[in-house]
């Protein structure tokens, strides 16, 4: 994950702080002054570090806190907010809404990731539901063109350029004109790129700005920049209106900092961040939760949209064997399936809470790649009637051998799969069934929890036998360990010796949180 250097860094520090004896005015200079060094090194701008310093020293008064008030937490808070405010200008950024036509320019340095950037952000909307189409009007660089068109077309993905018309103004109007004309909902306009000496350069952004219309204009900035970040997005805020910021190349050793730095300087939110050259590596940016994933506090809420992006409920068949307590190979390949559309299973640890940036770095990502689709080649291999059984047929080694070579995966990979089935199907058979934990949810519950998954009220927590009954049903899934060992065994046996054996922790953290709310 990005920046995870900084967040080891600024961890590392409040950890130090749990550990004093006194907290007092000399710890907090202490913590603040490894945080200001850390966010420096990354190349914040100093200006940004040095306001943080005063907002928080402003924030925790020793002085007029109560004796009783716990100041750890009110130093933690203060430093957690401040953070997010690096990050966060407060405004609203701009969404394209369904049904209606949403013109969007990109600008931005030469050799930013811009037209890479446009192909991902119009797969992301696509995947939306969206019709969405791309223009090329970079007619500066040699292959843009080509580039997009190859983007485009991997990604299935309508889009419009010229080799002939050289005019960038006239070949962006047009590309819209034939896009608005074929009632697209979102037209991605892709320019050249240029920096703040390129006057020339710089007018031309300004005519295709006109001739367009743009309903947004998106900023893409590199995140290996550094400290230049600050002027060249200020320049580019004079000459356009810069309603949001693309921040690129967040997978390598950048720093970043600069690049955040930008959201400062044009006062536009950071909508999406690029992590990668894969269609889905693009992450939606949201300053609390990206904060929250730095300091290897999770993405609850991130977690929860991509689980929702899948629509796992409209899996009928599935949905009713659960229901029933039942957990078929079938049911467990789908979901692999649904697994590997998200991309790389790192990606969705990071989402979940006690996922240190150091674990998450262990692991392997191609290697669980590997493993899943040699996973999707066993299943393939299997017959429909096996497919629909619960795996013990396989407890004939015929069968397995069958499939082994069918496949061309060793038996003992065979039959951990299976283990792992029957662990997920232990759990399937506790939550559903007659005396099962969804038994006891009336089906308006059920409703809310899919919509709402964090607003659990005190009668859906009574239909599931009050919070005694909650605990119970976590225990008896064996406080996640199940899960945990699954996770391990499918990363390729990434994550250390840490692996999430946070989890239970942070589970009986929960549950007390959500006592006290009731209390």
């Amino acid at each position: 994950m990005v920046l995870n250097e900084l967040g080891a860094r600024i961890n590392g520090a409040l950890q130090a702080l749990s550990k004093e004896s006194v907290i007092d005015d000399k710890a907090l200079d202490a913590l603040l002054r490894e945080i200001c060094g850390a966010l420096l090194e990354s190349d914040v701008n100093v200006r940004l570090v040095q306001q943080l310093r005063v907002n928080v020293k402003k924030r925790v008064n020793m002085e007029e806190l109560a004796s009783s008030t716990n100041k750890r937490k009110v130093i933690q808070n203060s430093v957690f907010d401040e953070l997010c405010s690096l990050v966060d200008p407060g405004i609203e950024p701009w969404q394209p809404r369904k049904g209606k036509q949403n013109i969007v320019m990109f600008v931005g340095l030469q050799g930013s990731g811009k037209t890479t950037s446009c192909t991902k952000l119009a797969a992301y909307y696509k995947h939306k539901g969206m019709k969405v189409g791309l223009v090329c009007a970079d007619t500066f660089r040699a292959g843009a063109f080509d580039q997009l068109k190859q983007n485009a077309s991997r990604a299935h993905i309508p889009y419009y350029g010229s080799y002939t018309e050289a005019d960038p103004v006239q070949i962006a109007a047009d590309g819209v004109a034939q896009f608005k004309k074929d009632k697209f909902d979102l037209i991605i306009v892709d320019t050249s790129g240029r920096h703040k000496q390129e006057v020339e350069l710089f007018a031309e952004m300004e005519q295709i700005a006109a001739a367009v219309k743009p309903d947004n204009t998106i900023f893409v900035m590199d995140g290996t920049i550094g400290q230049a970040a600050d002027s060249q997005a200020r320049a580019f805020k004079e000459s356009v209106d810069i309603g949001s910021i693309i921040i690129t190349k967040m997978d390598g050793h950048a720093k970043g900092g600069g690049a955040i730095s930008a959201v400062a300087a044009t006062g536009s939110p950071i909508v999406f961040i690029g992590t990668g050259e894969h269609m889905h590596d693009l992450d939606k940016f949201s300053a609390r939760p990206f904060i929250s994933k730095m300091l290897g506090m999770g993405d609850i809420s991130g977690l929860v949209e991509t689980v929702q992006d899948l629509q796992l409920d409209k899996n009928e068949d599935m949905m009713k064997n659960i229901a029933k307590g039942v957990f078929t190979l079938k049911d467990m390949r789908d979901q692999l399936q649904n697994i590997m559309k998200l991309g790389p299973l790192s990606k969705l640890m990071g989402m979940m809470p006690g996922m240190s940036p150091e674990m998450l770095k262990s692991m392997d990502a191609d290697e669980s790649t590997k493993k899943l689709r040699s996973y999707m080649c066993v299943f393939d291999s299997m017959t429909e009637g096996e497919l629909n059984s619960d795996g013990k047929l396989f407890d004939d080694e015929k069968r397995l051998r069958r499939v082994a070579r069918g496949s061309g995966v060793r038996m003992v990979e065979i039959q951990a799969l299976l283990m792992q089935h029957g662990q997920f199907g232990q759990m399937v058979k506790k939550m559903g069934g007659p005396n099962g934990m969804l038994s006891k949810m009336n089906p308006a519950a059920m409703q809310q929890m899919a919509k709402n998954p964090g607003a659990m009220n005190p009668n859906m927590l009574k239909q599931m036998g009050g919070m005694g009954g909650m605990q119970k049903m976590i225990q008896q899934m064996g406080g996640m360990s199940g899960v945990q060992d699954m996770m391990k065994q499918m990363m390729g046996g990434g994550g250390g010796g840490g692996g999430m054996g946070n989890m239970q922790e942070m589970m009986s953290q929960m549950m007390g949180g959500l006592g006290g709310a009731m209390g």
